[in-house]
């Protein structure tokens, strides 16, 4: 697998609302092991849609990881123009700087918001062009990334493409061992 998308929960669907929450790092931890795993096995390109969020918590872990993995690259490819322009100030910098260290930035429709069918067509762009998604989703826990996961299941029913899941059990397991760590 050479390229992945990356995608999960907004903060507020995890009840994250700052960040300073000890969530963090374990979701941060998460997607870092699935990263080293993929790289071994071949991985070029990383690409997100710059959410706040899993996808967000990604790009910053990509950047860690890029002086250990100086080919790894990601890209942005957002749904549609300005997608931070509501966003607070805070969010907008951390945007921003992930946008200034990512390898490729475009937008799927190349204009501003106009309705919700942005984002379906972004995710179903990404999945095309891609080979694979890395998912924080939980079933028990629903909430936004249930809709991405229904678009990767159905081009998976019909095309060679890997689904990765990150759920509850993972994070909890991660955080046992981080915690067993700092003993």
């Amino acid at each position: 697998m050479q390229t992945i998308f990356i995608s999960g929960y907004r903060p507020h669907e995890l009840g994250i609302f700052n960040d300073k929450h000890p969530g963090i790092p374990i979701i941060k931890k998460a997607i870092e092991n699935e990263l080293r795993i993929l790289f071994d096995e071949g991985l070029e390109w990383v690409v997100i849609s710059g959410q706040q969020g899993v996808e967000t918590w990604a790009a910053e872990v990509i950047i860690e990881l890029k002086d250990e993995y100086p080919n790894l690259k990601y890209s942005i490819i957002t749904p549609f123009l300005e997608q931070e322009k509501n966003w607070n100030e805070q969010k907008q910098q951390k945007y921003h700087y992930i946008v200034s260290k990512a390898d490729f930035v475009t937008s799927v429709t190349k204009r501003p918001y106009e309705a919700p069918w942005q984002f379906i067509e972004k995710d179903k762009f990404i999945i095309q062009n891609t080979d694979g998604i890395l998912l924080v989703y939980d079933e028990d826990n629903e909430g936004s990334p249930k809709y991405v996961k229904k678009l990767a299941q159905k081009y998976e029913d019909q095309h060679n493409y890997r689904i990765i899941e990150i759920n509850a059990y993972d994070l909890q397991s991660i955080a046992e061992d981080m915690q067993r760590e700092d003993w």
